[in-house]
């Protein structure tokens, strides 16, 4: 029996929600938020699929990032995402590439939270 039908939503923990809310909605392009209660802690953005939102919600400004659990967005060309996301001031990896597999980047947030995107590799030759 299977318990589960998908991702309903990541969090990330933050020290300056207003901050966070501007990263995520303006430099990273998620948009307005689909859910967007600031008194409540909690801001939820869409990642552009019907399932697995992104929520950033407020921490204590003296709690370090989240280390263990790495967000994995998709995106079309993960070269051209990364160039765009430097040309923005987001401290992006170089990516890299498995090829026949994928290609994947991390990039950070203003906090330090560690995010990935990945993309189709290019065939094994």
């Amino acid at each position: 029996m299977r318990f589960f039908q998908g991702i309903n939503v990541v969090s990330l923990t933050v020290p300056d929600l207003a901050a966070a809310r501007a990263f995520y909605e303006t430099t990273l392009g998620l948009g307005q938020p689909v859910y967007d209660l600031p008194d409540a802690g909690w801001i939820e953005f869409s990642t552009g699929s019907d399932s697995g939102n992104l929520s950033i919600t407020l921490g204590d400004k003296d709690k370090t990032v989240a280390q263990s659990t790495t967000i994995v967005l998709n995106t079309a060309d993960c070269h051209a995402t990364c160039a765009a996301l430097k040309a923005r001031g987001v401290r992006c990896d170089e990516p890299v590439v498995f090829p026949g597999f994928v290609t994947f980047c991390s990039f950070y947030d203003p906090f330090g939270n560690k995010l990935q995107m990945c993309s189709p590799a290019p065939a094994a030759s």
